[in-house]
């Protein structure tokens, strides 16, 4: 799987940035690891503030609501942490990777 583009990476990290520096809470979700099919590669952001705005993707459909509700919890405890979608999990199905893949999501607060 290649990585994420350049200008994907800047786009969203740029975002992140203007929204931190405007005093907003902000989390930054990054795929850190993929295995099987995967919607999106390893290096993919989705920057999200304390309103439940969002720039980029890490995954789609269901996963990226579970992603966000994470990056919420962890802007405002603080926490980072680190989430994982897959087939094998429970909620393979009700998340959208019933394709076969897996994915690990590290979520960590911006500022």
């Amino acid at each position: 799987m290649s990585d994420a583009t350049d200008l994907d990476v800047k786009d969203v990290l740029g975002m992140a940035e203007a929204w931190s520096a405007a005093g907003r809470g902000v989390a930054l979700a990054t795929v850190v690891e993929t295995w099987g099919s995967a919607p999106r590669p390893v290096g993919s952001h989705l920057a999200v503030d304390e309103e439940g705005n969002f720039e980029g993707s890490v995954s789609g459909g269901c996963v990226e609501g579970a992603v966000i509700a994470d990056a919420l919890e962890v802007i405002e405890g603080g926490a980072p942490r680190m989430l994982e979608f897959g087939v094998a999990d429970e909620t393979a199905w009700q998340v959208g990777l019933s394709c076969g893949g897996r994915i690990k999501v590290y979520v960590e607060k911006v500022g």
